[in-house]
């Protein structure tokens, strides 16, 4: 059997969607065996030296990273705050992205990513760009993140087309760090876009890897 690492966690440094303490997520890597486990809080990074101490304390790989938030239409510097979907609610002008370090140049990317992201993308959430996401991507691995990611998010919509170029993007900027996360929750919609994301796998030769989030 392939060994299992989870490589998209949020602690409770991701506020209202982490329900897990570092020390909560250490512990289960260890109690299940896992040699490596990942740190992936949203848009920030607060708890990466608390992780990276207790991890390799407890004689597991600590791959740091985050799940950024990524500008769906223009820059890091637009606001807009009138846009709505369907449903009258406010439309958010962004999608998820996961970032893993593979070294410390990447580990110093993504620091300055998370910086960028507050103190020039700041928008509701800490928002980065593609122009930062390419000057900004050495030392990276990139998956395509959650059903809310720069990629799922166009499946969902039904538009294989426009998942395909997000796709496309990503692939130029990572190359072979670029992957489509896959996941099974057991959401309604997860179906439709796992078929999505295996059909872009067999167009594109964007090789897949399976996370829980």
């Amino acid at each position: 059997m392939a060994e299992f690492i989870h490589l998209h966690n949020h602690s409770h440094y991701s506020l209202q969607d982490g329900a897990c303490t570092v020390d909560g997520l250490i512990n289960a890597a260890k109690k299940h065996g896992m040699k490596s486990v990942a740190l992936t809080d949203h848009g920030v990074m607060y708890g990466v030296i608390e992780f990276y101490k207790k991890a390799v304390a407890a004689g597991i790989k600590p791959i740091l990273g985050t799940e950024a938030y990524v500008v769906r239409e223009g820059d890091r510097f637009e606001r807009k705050s009138n846009q709505t979907n369907g449903n009258g609610r406010r439309r958010k002008n962004y999608n998820h992205l996961i970032l893993l370090a593979k070294n410390f140049e990447g580990y110093k990317n993504l620091k300055t990513l998370s910086t960028l992201g507050h103190t020039e993308g700041f928008y509701y959430r800490p928002r980065i760009d593609l122009e930062l996401i390419k000057k900004y991507r050495d030392g990276l691995i990139c998956t395509s993140a959650c059903a809310g990611g720069v990629v799922a998010s166009h499946l969902v919509n039904g538009d294989y087309k426009k998942a395909k170029e997000v796709a496309k993007t990503y692939k130029e900027i990572f190359g072979d760090d670029f992957y489509l996360e896959i996941q099974r929750h057991g959401i309604d919609k997860e179906a439709k876009i796992n078929e999505g994301l295996i059909r872009l796998n067999k167009d594109m030769g964007v090789p897949l890897v399976a996370t829980n989030d």
